[in-house]
């Protein structure tokens, strides 16, 4: 028997760990990769060395693979276009990956199938800026790149119009946003596939450090049944009226009023879903695979009552093998991931999850796990 072979763009983390779900399944993996010291290069026996942006190499890289998807949104849609034209599935397709590309296209679309988000609009210039925010209730708003923004790149929070030019320089269209008054950062996490089967995940807190995300609980504490629904739904009304195919994640704000409204789009496997490695009954990664090629999906179910997945960043400590000694020792049950990339300072190099009965217990065990590999604390 002849497996498929999936092709994913991009050679960072999430297709690392996207091959480690391919594996069981006896899957064909290979990816795009800038370089040979690239995350996912490093243990992909097929690794394509090329860039995304060169529609000769995206060609060279697809026409071995049986489908492709994605580690990031960051190929031209052009190119996608050009793929499927060539015949080659490409999952999500560039309808649906579009919106998870362009902020603008996103709020155009979410508002037109009634998707609760912020206030927004399209800005053209400073002036723009100041209009915006008194028909939004004044400062402080938020201002995004359209493109290209990511990890807290590409935003900012603006208290009055001095600070409001510096976005119109990268010089794409800027997308404002009302400042949402927020208890807290959700998201929702969804897979469909071709067929239109889909699976909710539980619905996680998230809990963000300067724009980056540092911590995941899973499921949400104190969510009501209600609200968790309501979030589920969105997600999969999302996924259907976009024809997203694969992981979908949606970031959500709950306010402090009781509302639910939509931050962001990814649609490729998600930092916020890092966690159903270890602590779902299918991971993320194997539902995303699973997606890709029309196959039955998996079991988004939660195999313990709590799981907490911490990112490490780097730090000043780039020895952190030598700190497995005493992660390992101290906590047997945590389960640590690292991504193989060069310690550098706030850059997301691994993660650590932790499951078990104790909500209190597993996140003291993670961030602790997180802190020593990281070596902002040692003992």
């Amino acid at each position: 028997m002849t497996y498929p072979i999936v092709g994913m763009v991009g050679g960072g983390q999430l297709a690392r760990m996207t091959q480690q779900a391919a594996i069981p399944l006896g899957v064909r993996f290979r990816v795009l990769a800038a370089a040979p010291d690239e995350s996912a290069a490093q243990v992909v026996g097929d690794a394509f060395l090329g860039n995304e942006a060169d529609l000769e190499d995206l060609r060279d890289f697809a026409r071995s693979c049986d489908v492709v998807t994605f580690d990031h949104e960051q190929v031209p849609t052009a190119h996608l276009r050009a793929l499927e034209a060539d015949g080659v599935p490409v999952r999500p397709g560039p309808d649906a990956l579009v919106h998870a590309q362009d902020k603008g296209v996103m709020r155009e679309k979410l508002a037109a199938i009634g998707v609760p988000c912020p206030r927004n609009r399209i800005v053209a210039d400073p002036a723009d800026v100041a209009a915006f925010a008194a028909e939004a209730g004044g400062w402080p708003v938020v201002l995004k790149t359209t493109r290209g923004g990511y990890d807290g790149k590409g935003v900012w929070v603006v208290h009055g119009p001095e600070g409001a030019a510096e976005p119109f320089l990268a010089g794409v269209p800027v997308l404002a946003e009302e400042k949402v008054d927020f208890a807290r950062e959700l998201a929702a996490c969804v897979v469909r596939s071709p067929h239109g089967q889909a699976v909710a995940y539980p619905v996680v807190e998230s809990i963000q450090v300067d724009g980056i995300c540092n911590e995941v609980i899973a499921p949400a504490p104190g969510l009501s049944e209600d609200r968790a629904v309501e979030a589920q739904r969105i997600a999969l009304s999302i996924a259907g009226a976009l024809g997203v195919t694969g992981h979908l994640a949606v970031e959500l704000f709950e306010t402090r009023d009781g509302r639910i409204l939509v931050n962001e789009l990814a649609m490729r496997p998600h930092n916020s879903g890092h966690w159903t490695i270890d602590g779902a009954v299918t991971s993320q990664f194997e539902n995303h695979l699973r997606a890709v090629l029309d196959l039955p999906l998996g079991d988004p179910r939660a195999r313990a009552p709590w799981t907490v997945m911490v990112n490490v960043l780097g730090g000043d400590y780039p020895d952190m093998y030598h700190a497995y000694l005493h992660v390992m020792a101290r906590d047997p049950g945590v389960k640590v991931h690292m991504y193989g990339k060069e310690v550098k300072p706030g850059r997301k190099v691994g993660h650590v999850t932790v499951c078990g009965d104790d909500l209190d217990d597993v996140r003291e065990r993670a961030n602790h796990a997180a802190a020593y590999l990281r070596g902002s604390i040692t003992e």
